[in-house]
């Protein structure tokens, strides 16, 4: 079986169907596009060829380009990796660029075979680059399906093509939010714009009356025509120079300077429009291969494709039966409880959702029916669906209901008592292989799971805020947690179309356990005299998307301060943050407890909005005469976050580093251009890393002693995923 086929219909039209074997979405391979390239030339060739329609024999188009292709090309070339790269991306310009020339006579424009693409839905980065190179491209009227360039989201752009393309079909500024952005649209959306020609429900049938009628002239794109004007002005138009000028303001304030591939996409558009056409696909080519030598595009294509794929497939589920999940049951219609129910439902899954108040339940189901109008008033939901989700959970405060739930979902506040009390009456009426899950962020499981009759069914769940835009879930195995509940956890979070890491239970388990030192060292410094603004700008220049002074306000002071007793009492003397506490529980005092009081390291208007750091904070804390450097503030708050990264993967806390990155970059957001903490310290080298944190750790105390682990990659000249980098874990080492 082949990745496409060809078929002449008697009407005189080739119709090239792209259906990738033993794959639910088409991606682009080398030998795809070899084999596309060979059945263009046939049509080309054939004179009983009288056009080309290239479709999908799925319901959607194409997910894009297989990304371990990068990998083959560099690996390939040997010791020139970005010659073969280069030579790569040019060979695909080829074909591409033969599809779009499709014969024509470079001197009269005349002869050619019109070629276009019937897409049956979601067309996605090479999905798109495709269609761009025909002369006609048909979308059905399919409101599920995405179309558009995304690529940017993955520390890439596109770059077969897509990039020079668009910006000469649109102008710079309009493409702008589809190539820098990632934005997606749905067919009438995308018509609208101008990405796609037709939304129509066939798109076989319309590409083929077309392909027979179409003219010469429709086969020649602007940009191959005298007198071709780039849309908005090109860079030393007027109006060009604005756009350019903008954009690259804009860019740089987006991505701080940190995100390689904006900046290279916005150099491929505007040298590309200073040149003629065949020549600006040389020049996205060669910016395309920057990009991808670049250890940060690297990096993130690992982490946010290829790992995060891995993980949401079950790289490290147990060899368990599948446990798929039929029904939930939700104890605790709050904010949390309220958002779970609202992502299993919308996944098809019948919910239960329990309160102590029918009241209280009634307004946890609500919040989906308000999730769903807000769709609606979109028309991205229709009242037909909105209707079947609702009808799918259950409002009650009866326990008795759950008996027929395979899966329980714990979310009552984060009081030991409290969920002990809940797991008790849960556990009295549900069945005997159910699974009990709890909804925490820092509490052990191990000690929850003691008001459980069957500890090895006990599991825990975290859940990230808001339940329904956090892609993270967090599941922890308490001590005596059994494959089977790790294995129903697994295949719940995937039906929830989230991506799950797998850890073990200590103390704030994984993530909590980097976030809380990144906020306590923006806190200590505010202590110190640091310039606050110095602090969170650091911070947001080095990728981070807040600083860790608004991080705090956004989850409240007061949660900051319940955590720091609750530490403070379980470490006692070992307890290390005494001088964060005098600032935080000052804070408390004075009622600044963040966002939700409107008064906390910032100041916020009457409706909540953000108005800057405050004076009063300032005030309280004057600042030093003498302020430290921005580098040395960067590397307190990335060390801060990735040594305890490295701790946790070196006390079996976390045992894979793909987990570890991946979790990193979507559950609080750790600086996506790098990769994740792991991919940071192999960007910069254990040997500097230990160099850095020597540095620190001379000045500013223990809590920056280099790892063990980390000392060993520095002295042998390892690196984290050279070593670590098929999940294997630390003890393995």
């Amino acid at each position: 079986m082949t990745d496409f086929t060809y078929e002449l219909g008697a009407d005189g039209v080739a119709v090239i169907t792209w259906d990738v074997p033993e794959k639910s979405m088409n991606v682009m391979s080398l030998e795809g596009f070899a084999l596309l390239d060979s059945f263009i030339d046939k049509a080309l060739a054939d004179d009983a060829v009288k056009g080309v329609v290239i479709t999908s024999g799925k319901p959607d188009f194409a997910g894009g380009m297989d990304l371990n292709v990068i990998a083959k090309m560099k690996e390939d070339a040997g010791a020139e990796p970005a010659k073969g790269l280069y030579d790569g991306v040019m060979q695909m310009h080829r074909v591409l660029r033969k599809i779009e020339r499709a014969g024509l006579d470079p001197k009269t424009n005349k002869g050619g075979k019109p070629i276009a693409a019937a897409l049956p839905g979601t067309a996605l980065g090479i999905g798109l680059e495709l269609p761009l190179a025909t002369h006609r491209i048909f979308a059905a009227d399919n409101p599920k399906a995405k179309i558009g360039l995304p690529e940017i989201m993955v520390g890439i752009f596109p770059g077969a093509g897509g990039t020079t393309r668009l910006a000469r079909k649109m102008g710079a500024m309009v493409a702008a939010p589809f190539l820098l952005e990632g934005k997606l649209s749905d067919p009438k959306k995308a018509k609208a714009a101008g990405l796609i020609d037709e939304v129509v429900d066939d798109p076989v049938a319309a590409a083929k009356e077309w392909v027979l009628n179409a003219s010469d002239a429709d086969l020649v794109k602007p940009w191959d025509t005298k007198g071709y004007k780039m849309p908005g002005g090109a860079p030393y138009h007027p109006a060009g120079f604005m756009t350019f000028v903008g954009a690259s303001a804009m860019v740089h304030g987006k991505t701080m300077g940190v995100y390689p591939a904006a900046k290279a996409l916005l150099s491929a558009v505007y040298e590309g429009a200073l040149v003629p056409f065949d020549q600006a696909l040389s020049i996205e080519a060669r910016w395309f291969t920057n990009v991808l030598m670049n250890p940060s595009s690297s990096a993130m294509i690992r982490s946010l494709f290829i790992n995060k794929q891995a993980l949401e497939k079950g790289a490290n589920r147990p060899k368990v039966d599948d446990q798929t999940v039929k029904s939930v049951g939700v104890l605790g219609a709050g904010m949390m409880g309220a958002g779970i129910a609202l992502v299993s439902a919308l996944a098809g899954i019948k919910v239960v959702l329990i309160d102590a108040a029918q009241e209280a339940a009634d307004r946890g189901k609500a919040y989906t029916e308000s999730y769903l109008d807000k769709g609606i008033a979109r028309k991205k939901v229709t009242a037909e669906k909105k209707e079947a989700v609702l009808g799918l959970i259950t409002a009650t405060t009866d326990y008795a209901a759950l008996a027929g739930c395979d899966l329980i979902v714990e979310a009552v506040f984060e009081d030991p008592k409290v969920k002990a009390e809940v797991t008790a009456k849960a556990e009295a009426v549900i069945g005997k292989d159910a699974i009990f899950a709890t909804n925490t962020s820092t509490l052990p499981i191990t000690s929850l799971a003691k008001a459980s009759t069957r500890p090895e069914q006990f599991i825990g769940i975290h859940f990230f805020s808001p339940v329904e835009k956090m892609m993270l879930v967090e599941i922890i195995k308490g001590r005596e947690t059994g494959d089977k509940a790790v294995a129903k956890a697994l295949d719940f979070v995937r039906q929830i179309r989230k991506t799950p890491i797998v850890v073990n239970d200590e103390r704030f388990f994984y993530a909590n356990r980097c976030i809380i030192p990144y906020i306590n060292e923006g806190i200590r410094m505010v202590a110190e005299g640091v310039n606050p603004v110095l602090i969170e700008n650091a911070a947001k220049m080095v990728g981070m998307p807040l600083g860790p002074l608004q991080l705090v306000d956004e989850t409240s002071i007061d949660l900051g301060v319940k955590i720091a007793k609750a530490t403070k009492a379980a470490m006692g003397d070992a307890y290390p943050d005494g001088a964060v506490d005098d600032v935080i529980f000052w804070m408390a005092d004075q009622g600044r407890m963040g966002r939700k009081a409107k008064a906390g390291f910032y100041d916020y208007d009457d409706a909540g909005k953000r108005q800057g750091l405050s004076a009063v904070v300032t005030g309280h804390y004057p600042q030093a005469a003498a302020q430290p450097d921005l580098h040395e503030v960067q590397h307190r708050l990335l060390m801060a976050q990735v040594l305890e990264a490295v701790r946790a993967f070196e006390a079996g806390v976390l045992e894979d580093i793909r987990e570890g990155d991946v979790g990193a970059i979507l559950g609080w957001g750790f600086a996506p251009w790098s990769g994740g903490p792991f991919s940071w310290l192999d960007i910069i080298g254990a040997p500097r890393a230990v160099e850095i944190c020597d540095a620190l750790a001379a000045t500013f105390g223990a809590r920056f002693e280099a790892p063990a682990l980390l000392r060993d990659i520095a002295a042998k000249g390892d690196g984290f995923y050279a070593r670590f980098g098929e999940g294997q874990a630390a003890s393995a080492a």
